[in-house]
């Protein structure tokens, strides 16, 4: 038993990077995490990591080592959930990241029906546009629209997200309304959306009987938060793309107008995504399950 131990937590390690964020993944105080590390490689007879004061990288003979018992770890977790998961009820604390809109729009309003049908699970629901790394930040899973960089991850796309373009009235009345998307290049201002992960803007695109053209925009504001995104656009700051489950309710309160209606916006596909080595437990399993039902039912995604 102190064998498994001693190599789930060099696992844990090494996918977290440091001691420190291994041990509090694992609920334990560092100095066991070290004991245990050490007692692996006595006992191997081999370095399995190296260290520094900020970052623990892994030896050759340690990659090995990992690459070969992450499998028997994932097996034994699979034997043990085969035995479990058919009897076992979703409970416990499960970790979820969710970009701005979609938890402000879609998940929250809906979460007393999660809670309703699985009241032993404790959410602790993370919100930001930043894009999270699954293992430092020991988080369960992740909602997040965009095409996936990350290939190592297990992805279902559940939804996709359309957006549309639109502006404020007091921006219309000032600058006039565009009537081609060129124009946006030199006759308007947008408010562009850049990504958290690299600080690249986003492209706009827009398609309209087969011809696809893609605006950078003149701009004077650029922000890489979608609620920030649609607090410029209401303050008259400039024409943006922004996702038509938030436009929608907006322009119904004629807080803002759809603009180039009959050019196509891009649609952002998103996903629910999980890390490959970790066991999908019966809370994951049923938060998964429900995000998947949820965006199915909403008037505003595509499939």
């Amino acid at each position: 038993m102190d064998q498994i131990q001693s190599i789930r937590v060099f696992a844990r390690v090494v996918e977290a990077g440091t001691f420190t964020k291994a041990a509090e993944s694992l609920n334990l105080p560092k100095g066991t995490v070290t004991k245990l590390v050490q007692h692996l490689e006595s006992r191997l007879k081999v370095k399995l990591l190296n260290r520094t004061t900020r970052r623990v990288t892994v030896t050759p003979d340690g990659a090995a080592y990992y690459e070969r018992t992450i499998r028997v770890l994932n097996d034994l977790d699979d034997i043990e959930a085969s035995m479990t998961n058919a009897q076992a009820k979703p409970s416990g604390r499960l970790r979820v990241d969710v970009g701005t809109s979609v938890a402000r729009e879609i998940i929250i309003p809906a979460l007393h029906g999660f809670f309703e049908r699985y009241p032993d699970i404790q959410l602790d629901l993370g919100v930001t546009d930043r894009s999270v790394d699954l293992l430092v930040d020991n988080v369960d899973c992740v909602i997040r629209g965009g095409e996936l960089v990350d290939q190592s991850l297990v992805a279902r796309r559940v939804a996709n997200v359309p957006l549309m373009t639109v502006a404020s009235p007091a921006y219309l009345k000032a600058h006039g309304t565009p009537t081609h998307p060129e124009q946006l290049e030199n006759e308007h201002h947008m408010v562009n959306h850049f990504s958290t992960r690299n600080g690249q803007p986003f492209t706009n695109e827009f398609t309209k009987d087969g011809e696809l053209l893609e605006i950078s925009g003149r701009y004077k504001l650029s922000v890489n938060e979608s609620n920030a995104l649609t607090a410029a656009v209401l303050a008259g700051l400039g024409v943006a793309q922004i996702a038509t489950l938030t436009a929608l309710p907006l322009i119904e309160r004629g807080e803002l107008v759809q603009v180039l209606g009959d050019w196509k916006c891009y649609t952002v596909p998103l996903y629910v995504v999980y890390p490959p080595n970790r066991h999908l437990s019966a809370k994951v399993r049923a938060f998964v399950e429900w995000v998947v039902e949820l965006f199915a039912q909403h008037p505003q995604m595509s499939r």
